[in-house]
């Protein structure tokens, strides 16, 4: 376990991006999900740091770095990932990302292309998040949980006084009912980081995006991990992979408590699925 270290860099817009590294080697960068914090990645820093160099980075508003007015969009989070990128001067960077983690990855090859990547992976997300966008197909193979109208009510509840009740509601979407209510609250509390309103924006941002023309433009090796509990189904995770040429797909079991914090709830294991994938290309 490597000794944890904290920085920031600033973005061109003059915004402080806050990360924590541990670890030499290799480099691997942890990209949350959406109001969740790099301290969310704590077991990754700690699991993973021994052989390689891990940083996980903290979105604008999110964790423990700076919250502007502005910038809550997709694009904006990759522009982001850019600036921390060149500034850090990381070249051959493994990037993982978490749920919209994975979108500020497609927007940043949307944007970037290959550029200072070596590897990806891309952990319980699909490419469109709300059914309309996909007329005619089964929006649960894409990853499409919200209907338009129930999108518009998360970021109506974000933004009113049941704002608590709403990021309460979907931390607990996020997790098997086995996690500890201490866990689950400590989560909780790391998503109020985020500052609702700039939630309700990112969060509408999000809906409105589809990334399938991006995946089979990926050319470096990708791993795509999905849960089989998880609100996402795990047929998401090997839609992903069949889009994206010469990857690689893990789905996490009800026993080995796949959820969408799999991450979270067997770091054992997702470390494990990691470092063999960085090591050989492959999974277990």
């Amino acid at each position: 376990m490597g000794t944890r270290k904290r920085g920031s860099i600033v973005t061109d817009d003059g915004v402080d991006i806050h990360y924590v590294e541990a670890g030499d080697g290799e480099v691997i960068v942890l990209l949350p999900g959406f109001s969740q914090s790099a301290a969310e990645f704590g077991k990754q820093l700690d699991g993973l740091s021994d052989s390689y160099r891990v940083l996980a980075v903290d979105h604008r508003g999110h964790g423990e770095s700076g919250k502007p007015a502005y910038g809550y969009r997709i694009s904006r989070l990759a522009a982001d990932l850019r600036g921390f990128l060149l500034a850090l001067d990381i070249r051959d960077a493994t990037l993982l990302g978490h749920s919209l983690g994975c979108a500020v990855i497609w927007s940043y090859w949307d944007l970037y292309g290959s550029d200072r990547i070596k590897r990806l992976i891309l952990v319980d997300q699909g490419p469109v998040a709300v059914e309309e966008l996909v007329p005619g197909e089964r929006p649960e193979q894409l990853g499409a949980i919200f209907t338009m109208e129930k999108a518009l009510g998360v970021a109506a509840g974000l933004r009113g006084s049941q704002a608590l009740e709403t990021s309460r509601a979907v931390v607990g979407m996020l997790h098997t009912p086995e996690l500890s209510d201490e866990d689950a609250e400590w989560l909780l509390q790391q998503n109020l980081l985020l500052p609702r309103e700039c939630a309700a924006t990112l969060h509408l941002d999000y809906c409105g995006n589809d990334w399938r023309d991006v995946l089979p433009r990926i050319t470096v090796p990708t791993l795509v991990v999905g849960g089989a509990v998880s609100v996402i189904s795990p047929d998401v995770a090997k839609g992903v992979a069949e889009r994206i040429p010469g990857s690689v797909v893990r789905v996490f079991s009800a026993a080995e408590r796949g959820s969408h914090l799999m991450f979270w709830e067997n770091s054992e294991l997702f470390n494990s699925v990691v470092s063999g994938f960085m090591e050989a290309g492959m999974v277990q």
